[in-house]
């Protein structure tokens, strides 16, 4: 199976979570390419089993401008698609909370919830980006013949 893990990111911590993800990933067999969004030409989607998509959450909830045009540029939604987000609860608390990463998810009707990831994924939160990269493994299509 082939993954694409598409991430946007400023200060690193999305990347992070994109590379543990990714770890991850390969370490269960599966095929894997990361892009960095707004880095060139985008892979196409169609191209891959499942797509990833990681964003941070941009002022009081809003989504990044690159991650708009990233999904503007796609043109459809693909069959399967997983959110993972980095944030802050200090800006707008746990309301708006990597609220981005809760609107891909809704609007790509991702099977799993979106991965919510407080600032860093180090420490005690890798575990949480283990779990769910798990979740995405057992929602992939063809999991069960793997």
């Amino acid at each position: 199976m082939r993954i694409l893990i598409c991430y946007a990111s400023y200060s690193g911590n999305t990347k992070e979570v994109a590379e543990l993800i990714d770890h991850k990933l390969k370490q269960e067999g599966f095929s894997t390419e990361r892009y960095w969004i707004g880095t060139g030409r985008i892979p196409d989607p169609a191209e891959f089993d499942a797509m990833l998509i990681g964003t941070f959450t941009w002022g009081k909830g809003g989504t990044p401008e690159e991650v708009k045009d990233f999904v503007y540029e796609i043109g459809y939604k693909p069959p399967y698609v997983f959110v993972f987000g980095t944030g802050d609860t200090q800006f707008g608390g746990d309301e708006l909370f990597c609220h981005a990463a809760v609107k891909l998810a809704k609007f790509y009707h991702s099977p799993l919830p979106p991965l919510k990831i407080e600032q860093s994924p180090r420490g005690f939160q890798e575990e949480k980006v283990t779990k769910w990269t798990e979740g995405v493994i057992k929602h992939c299509p063809l999991y069960s013949v793997k």
